[in-house]
Parts: C-alpha cells; structure tokens; sequence
C-alpha cells in the first residue's frame, strides 16, 4: 500500500497536537474554552442517525407497487413503533407488514411498492480520548483540544477510535504477536508489535478486552480470517464509490504502520512506542484513501514541562535525510538519501520519473520514485 507524502513526517517526537472531536451532528456541549479535560471526560452529547429502514411492501403483501402503498394503514410523517402494523392487505389470505423499529414513516413510493421509516436517532456521548487543553469548539459540533504529544501517522487502520495505556508485546521490529502473548494483562491496553499478528491472537485480543492494537502489518489471509470475508478483498478497486476496508466493522481497533503483508514496523517508529510504554494513547483510526485522505494518527500525550514545537516538523527530502521506504519490496526498512538528482531519471522498470538514491542500512544502494519514501528526520 503506498501513500504519496504530504511534507508531514509519520513520526513527531514532540510538538502540540491539535485532535479534532466531532458529534456526527450539533448537540449539547459540556466543556468550555480554556478548560482542562482528561481522556475518560465527557465533553458533548448528541444524537447520531441511524440508516433508513426500507421495506419493499410490494413483495411482503404480494401485489403490485401501487395497490402496495394504498395498503398502507399507519400515518405518513408521524411516528410508528416496532410492532405496529405498516400495511395491511385485505381479503384472503390476508396479510400484513410489521415496523421492525421505532421511527417514523418518511414516505412510501407508489411506482416501487417501498417504504421508508426513519428510526429514531440513537443517543451518544463524546469522550475527550486525550488530556489537554480545549482550545476552540465549532457551530456545536466540533472541539478541538490540544496537548504536548509524540505522534506517528500509520497507513490503514480498522475499527473506531480508541484511548488506552500502551503495553509492548514484544521487543523487536521484526517479531510478530502471538496467541500466547495476549493475556489477562492486556485488558482496556493498547498493545504494540512489530512484523504482524496472526488471527488467533486477534481473537483473543477481543475476549480479553484489549482496545487497540499496533503493529507494522499483517498478512490478507490473516486479515480476512478474523473478518470472515468470504472475498480475497472485500472492496472493488475502480468503481467510484470505493472506499478502504476500515469502514468494515471491527471489534477492535488495528493500525498498520507499513500496510498489509509480513513487514516489520520501521525501527524508528517502533522505538519511539517501546520508549512510550505504559503511557496514555490515543487512536484516531479514520483512514481515507479519496479526498480529503486520511491517516491513522497516534497520539501520546506528554508532560506538560515537556519541551515540544508548536508545529510539527517538516523535514525537507535532501542528502543524507533519513528516510522510510514504502515500495512494496522494502516495507520496514529505512535508509539514508545519497543522491537527490534535480532532473528525471530512468528507473529500473525503464521510467523516467522524479527519483531518489537511498543507501539502506545493509549498505546497499536502491533507486525509488519519490513517491515510495518518506522523510523521517
């Protein structure tokens, strides 16, 4: 999986991280400007819709869409609870059609014989994730809280955003998380890897409550044996409306650091975690490959007395740059930029593109697109 930088590097030892938490709609604010908020705090409530239920009326009463929608009995526009009688046709044999939910009736379509019943908006809370500092909240919806933090970027994440207290699972890059490294120890952490997990281990993750998971990557067949998809992918690559897998439904929340295969987790990142073990995390999982794109973001508050930037760093790519290499080959590994040429240069594969020499720590010289680097320090 590639990702085109955006001058921003995935790993912030320390600067002022601004998190951005939202209601799906404007609600009730708890927090003022100014204040001070801790992870487990509630800082909003509100209301998030729930999907339209569509009934095709036609097809339950067996007749056509037009004498479908003269059949039916409850109110449109008004409220209509579960168990209540939609439609109903009369004669033998009769039939009739039950709400499945609580809502109201939007509107029934006499061409097609559907309905369509708004169900009642579910009730939430917002927690603030992190410690910090709010610093601005927006039309109601939105409050921004900023707090002196580590910080790395991932390239996929699945599941919903989650806080815990990170727990190192294992001390190289290179090793993966077994089954047996997950116990009762584990519960409402985050824990951290290197080269992958297996589905068993994830499995296990969920019965003892763990609340996130990070690691370099993880192999499809692993993946898809805990989703149980039935597909080798379970997105269409092309089609307009296609999205990254992470909005699947996830017990639990995963973030890859080089994306899916069996690669480590580059050395740097995984020393900035195992130096933040036993510390509070935050994981902002939405991963979104159209615009606006989206990384997975990790968050690692630190001390207020910490010294930190007011923005983060942007490393300019020049020689001797250190670098993260995202080609497909060398996911993990790092390197050291020997040679930036100012005009295109003809790649191994016979294109002419905008490339760059990295000397890997083997001591070993590579040509890359600049594409499939980023710049780490």
């Amino acid at each position: 999986m590639f990702y085109v930088p955006d001058g921003v590097p995935p790993l912030i030892t320390g600067s002022l991280a601004r998190l951005e938490r939202a209601l799906p709609q404007p609600g009730e604010i708890l927090v003022r400007q100014g204040g001070r908020v801790e992870p487990d705090d509630v800082i909003a409530r509100g209301l998030r819709p729930n999907p339209p239920y569509v009934i095709n009326l036609a097809r339950a009463l067996s007749l056509p869409p037009t004498m479908a929608a003269r059949a039916v009995v409850a109110p449109i526009g008004q409220p209509i609870n579960a168990g209540a009688v939609l439609a109903r046709r009369r004669g033998l044999p009769g039939r009739r059609v039950i709400s499945p939910v609580n809502g109201i009736l939007h509107a029934v379509d006499p061409a097609t014989g559907y309905a369509f019943i708004r169900p009642e908006p579910q009730q939430i809370t917002l927690t603030a994730g992190i410690r910090g500092v709010v610093m601005e909240i927006i039309d109601n919806q939105r409050v921004v809280i900023e707090t002196p933090a580590a910080q790395l970027y991932g390239i996929c994440g699945f599941g919903p955003d989650c806080n815990g207290v990170t727990r190192l699972l294992t001390f190289d890059p290179d090793e993966p998380i077994t089954a047996e490294m997950v116990d009762a120890q584990s519960i409402y952490s985050v824990i951290i890897g290197g080269k992958g997990i297996s589905a068993a281990a994830l499995r296990k993750a969920v019965e003892h409550q763990v609340r996130g998971i990070i690691i370099g990557s993880i192999a499809e067949r692993e993946l898809r044996a805990f989703f149980q998809w039935a597909k080798r992918i379970p997105w269409k690559i092309g089609s307009r409306n296609w999205q990254w897998a992470g909005q699947t439904d996830s017990p639990i929340t995963i973030v890859l650091t080089e994306g899916i295969g069996n690669a480590p987790m580059a050395a740097p990142l995984f020393e900035l975690l195992a130096n933040n073990d036993r510390r509070e995390v935050f994981i902002e999982s939405n991963t979104s490959l159209r615009q606006p794109h989206r990384r997975p973001q990790i968050i690692i508050p630190l001390s207020r007395s910490s010294t930190t930037a007011l923005e983060p760093p942007r490393p300019p790519l020049r020689p001797g740059a250190l670098v993260r290499l995202l080609d497909h080959d060398h996911l993990g590994q790092t390197g050291r930029v020997r040679n930036l040429p100012p005009l295109p240069y003809r790649l191994p594969s016979g294109v002419r593109a905008a490339a760059v020499e990295v000397l890997l720590n083997t001591g070993e010289a590579i040509w890359l697109p600049r594409s499939c680097i980023e710049v780490l320090a």
